[in-house]
């Protein structure tokens, strides 16, 4: 496990963190063209911790142009595929370096608890961007088969200007997730991190420069979607937007794409997921475990989170009283206190729709079993972990993603109908299915419609399996595993004509 410091220790680092308020562009912090700014504000107080540029068009168009410029010169796009790894690596080692100040930073930034930063967040980013740049010279293309009079290559090339757009959810993971392929595959990137967690995508160019990688491979634009999103989406000159966040904002991107340059578009958009737990599953104490995870873990603002429990009439009394109990062990409190399980929600808007979501099910007739009360700490937006029973199909809380604690249990008769229900949603991210019985399993997994379904836990895969979704959770591509760096790559055909033209056989 990775280091954690103290309370102390966090909040003494806390008190010498340098913000950076520019945008990144061609390795240079630089200020918006309008000169115009955004609050950064720590959720957890209510403190603005910096203000930062707001990119408009023009930004964004800098941005794009240097970008290009970078990529057509060659300085990374043709750089020795061991050298990119290389250079890559060295950003990992300067990630693992600044470790604990990138944890307090994002914690800050986000409300994210400081633990999940240090042992989660920060290990997984480094893993991600090493395991993508390990693979930059183990890759290889491919030779046709073909006639003696001809030799065909497939090969792979970068697509160009690469433009990533974050969630807030997790920054650092996502900026990992996106920009470890494109890089590896010799892009140019200009990544617009969420505008309530621009903090550590800035910091993390800063770094990248420092680690070798040329001006111009690495841009930041930061600033609200329907200002610099909008605009990176109806770029001309950008090739490619790799997105995560919400299914509205990612019917955008693909409108951004038609009106402009038809640039490939890559989708993840959230979810609605299911916990499937049928009669036979065993270990009560361990499933009870696994669903308070998926579905509290960083406060429910998670797109894989399994919101909904779908749990057979038999057993459903015995793990409700389970769950019901580990509510207590989710401490909800100071991000920056590593005895926190839960930290604060990222913005007063997400902090009241999470709010109102609670209000729908107690309106609607669901059953309140835990929590469903805000936190009153100061201008902190805490929410307590919530347990709703006696939910059905079409209530708003087990249909809409509610992006926050917040947990819906809808009660089956039979594998049957767990599995109609399970599917009865616009999405399709991820499901979990628990049960004793592998064939019960294995049918379950494959009736399932979602990009992964987990047996017997909560979770995602690694970064050796693709992650992404059906339906309204995903659309062209997926993140992680090999097959991410397919989608940052355009496949070109090399034909050679071998034969000699004076000995062609007549019937050619």
């Amino acid at each position: 496990m990775s280091e954690v410091l103290t309370r102390e220790e966090y909040a003494a680092i806390a008190g010498e963190l340098h913000y950076p308020g520019g945008a990144f562009i061609d390795g240079h912090f630089v200020p918006g063209a309008s000169g115009d700014t955004f609050a950064s504000v720590n959720p957890a107080t209510g403190d603005v911790l910096a203000q930062v540029a707001l990119c408009e068009p023009a930004d964004v168009d800098h941005a794009a142009r240097k970008a290009r410029e970078t990529f057509a010169s060659g300085v990374w796009a043709k750089m020795h595929p061991a050298e990119r790894k290389q250079t890559l690596i060295r950003l990992c080692k300067l990630i693992q370096r600044n470790r604990h100040e990138l944890a307090v930073l994002e914690s800050l930034d986000s409300g994210k608890p400081i633990h999940d930063c240090a042992t989660i967040d920060i290990p997984e980013t480094i893993n991600t961007l090493s395991w993508h740049a390990e693979a930059i010279d183990k890759l290889y293309d491919q030779v046709a088969p073909t006639g003696d009079d001809a030799l065909a290559l497939v090969v792979r090339e970068p697509i160009g200007v690469v433009a990533s757009v974050l969630p807030w959810n997790f920054p650092l993971m996502m900026l990992a997730w996106k920009i470890g392929p494109a890089l590896a595959a010799g892009n140019s990137v200009i990544v617009k991190p969420a505008e309530q967690t621009s903090l550590s995508t800035l910091r993390v160019a800063e770094l990248a420069l420092e680690a070798g990688l040329p001006a111009g491979v690495f841009n930041v634009v930061t600033g609200p979607g329907d200002v610099t999103g909008e605009a990176v989406g109806l770029h001309p000159d950008i090739d490619m937007v790799s997105f995560t966040g919400s299914t509205a904002t990612g019917r955008r991107f693909l409108r951004y794409a038609a009106d402009s340059n038809l640039k490939r578009v890559v989708l993840e958009c959230g979810g609605k997921n299911p916990c499937i737990v049928l009669d036979d599953a065993e270990k009560l104490d361990v499933v009870a475990d696994h669903v308070a995870e998926a579905v509290f873990w960083n406060m429910g603002e998670n797109c894989s989170s399994n919101s909904r429990l779908i749990v057979h009439r038999d057993i459903k009394d015995a793990l409700l009283e389970r769950i019901a109990q580990r509510t207590r062990d989710w401490r909800t409190g100071d991000p920056l206190d590593p005895a926190n399980s839960l930290g604060a929600i990222v913005d007063r808007d997400q902090y009241d729709k999470v709010l109102g979501y609670i209000a729908s099910g107690r309106d609607e007739g669901a059953r309140l079993v835990a929590g469903g009360e805000a936190i009153e700490d100061g201008d902190g937006l805490f929410i307590e972990p919530t347990i709703f029973d006696d939910v059905n199909a079409d209530m708003r809380i087990a249909r809409e993603e509610i992006f926050g604690p917040v947990l819906s249990i809808i009660t089956v008769d039979s594998v049957e109908q767990a599995i109609s229900v399970a599917n009865d949603t616009d999405y399709g991210l991820t499901a979990s299915v628990f049960t004793a019985n592998v064939r019960r399993a294995h049918n379950a997994a494959k009736a399932i419609r979602a990009g992964t379904v987990t047996v017997n836990c909560f979770g995602e895969g690694d970064i050796t399996t693709p992650f992404g979704g059906f339906k309204l959770s995903g659309f062209g591509g997926r993140d992680n595993s090999i097959h991410a760096h397919d989608q940052y790559t355009e496949l070109k055909t090399i034909w050679l004509d071998l034969g000699d033209d004076t000995q062609r056989d007549p019937l050619d």
